[in-house]
């Protein structure tokens, strides 16, 4: 199968018409570019893709209230990462 070079733009036009797939693979290419905003306009559309990429940069700088943010939006894994965090912080003040 020949390798093809899919741009962000016909992936918007698949993902709007309902392709799931095309979605998820925007989602990986937006966060590739680092581009949070459109990272989070994609997980408000339920894309859950974006939510499990934003989680885990939301995870991995301990941001609280993104990862409550995201939960509130539809990604529930971000909620459990959140409860995660707040007991591991809980159970470093109590040593």
């Amino acid at each position: 199968m020949e390798n093809t070079n899919i741009d962000r733009e016909t992936l918007r036009e698949l993902a709007d018409e309902g392709n799931e797939t095309a979605l998820d693979r925007l989602a990986d290419l937006v966060d590739a570019a680092g581009d949070l905003d459109e990272l989070s306009e994609l997980l408000d559309e339920g894309s859950l893709r974006a939510g499990l990429l934003l989680a885990r940069r939301a995870a991995a700088a301990g941001d609280l209230r993104e990862l409550q943010r995201i939960s509130d939006a539809g990604y529930d894994e971000a909620g459990s990462q959140l409860e995660q965090l707040l007991k591991e912080s809980a159970d470093e003040h109590r040593d």
